[in-house]
């Protein structure tokens, strides 16, 4: 059989390919690439889907963390909560605005932050917290705002997996749960540009300005700069491919959630430990992940059979070589052992019934 790619954004774009010419055609006849109706219309109609007031576009995931950070006045003193079970991402914001990122371990079965390791974590200098929507999961966001109300931080979402991710009580979507919501619009992301993009969403008038000001060169009105700011923009292509991926995002995760749906049911018997689904949360199901000890043999088994699977995330930020000085090598337990076990099956809306079954029997075989 052929092979079962981790993710085919081919596929996607010949689903949507009409509409994504027409609006590639309609930008390049144009004239106008940057900040034209087309990132106009996003911001307002993405604002609208997350449920908040504002969403301000930026040039990637990182550049959003970074900027909101900015905007919230957080940089050299300053701590910053973040998870040690994330992509580094989170991490390097923190730092690039000057500040520190404490880590806070997470619950081995969400892989999200845990709020009962938040205050060991906490210090006079502690500014903000980062929860991550791991995965696609969302945060147990409940507990963390108000943990962060009692002890008067802000908190910036890391929502970079979780488009169109939601949580029943409140019924809210993720990125419109904290002061601020920072987006990727990587190429890979269950909603995907055709190159790097990313936003933040708020409620907060203020925030919102302050965030165009600062993807702009520290400008609001041309040639006037208030501030030190960043060239962080998305193109008017992208935008228009986003306003197109916007209105298939809900179909394309039920499509992900029946994948996911298909392994839970198949893989049930076999000795893997698989996402737990509360019926608090919506997951947007960005990535399908198990753990197991044997995670390297299974990994290799497949590969030999043509499964493309991925490891997120095999090594802790503060384990890497640009932390490794600053953090002791044993203060992420949990996420190393984590990082030891946890391998990431294929998914997404274009996965086919047969590529599940494929997948699973081939799990069982290796485990028979």
């Amino acid at each position: 059989m052929s092979r079962v790619p981790f993710l085919d954004l081919a596929k996607a774009y010949q689903e949507l390919r009409p509409q994504l010419d027409k609006a590639l055609l309609r930008v390049a006849s144009s004239g106008q690439y940057l900040f034209g109706p087309e990132t106009e219309s996003f911001e307002r109609e993405f604002a609208d889907y997350i449920g908040t007031r504002y969403a301000v576009t930026v040039g990637s995931g990182l550049d959003a963390l970074i900027i909101a950070l900015r905007a919230y006045g957080i940089g050299v003193g300053d701590d910053v909560l973040v998870p040690t079970n994330t992509f580094v991402a989170t991490w390097m914001a923190v730092s690039a605005v000057g500040a520190r990122p404490i880590p806070v371990e997470p619950d081995p079965h969400t892989y999200n932050i845990d709020i009962k390791n938040l205050n060991r974590s906490l210090s006079k200098n502690t500014r903000a917290i980062i929860p991550v929507h791991l995965y696609g999961r969302p945060c147990d966001m409940e507990s963390v705002t108000k943990w962060a109300k009692d002890h008067s931080l802000p908190v910036i979402e890391d929502a970079a997996q979780s488009h169109g991710a939601w949580m029943q009580h409140p019924l809210r979507k993720t990125g419109s749960l904290g002061q601020a919501g920072c987006w990727s619009f990587y190429p890979g992301k269950n909603m995907g540009a055709f190159g790097d993009a990313g936003a933040i969403t708020t409620n907060d008038e203020r925030i919102a300005e302050r965030c165009r000001e600062l993807r702009n060169y520290g400008s609001v009105v041309k040639y006037h700069h208030e501030t030190m700011g960043v060239n962080s923009r998305i193109s008017e292509m992208d935008a228009a491919v986003l306003r197109v991926k916007l209105r298939v995002l809900n179909e394309w995760n039920r499509r992900r959630e029946a994948v996911a749906q298909q392994y839970l049911d198949l893989l049930s018997d076999v000795p893997l430990v698989l996402p737990e689904l509360p019926e608090s949360v919506k997951p947007s199901w960005h990535l399908f992940v198990v753990q197991t000890s044997e995670r390297d043999g299974l990994r290799q088994f497949l590969r030999e059979h043509e499964i493309d699977t991925q490891i997120h995330y095999p090594v802790p930020p503060l384990r890497q070589p640009v932390y490794a000085a600053q953090y002791s090598p044993n203060g992420c337990p949990i996420a190393e052992w984590l990082s030891q076990r946890i391998l990431s099956l294929p998914i997404g809306p274009h996965m086919s019934e047969a590529q599940v079954r494929r997948v699973s029997d081939l799990v069982h075989r290796y485990y028979s």
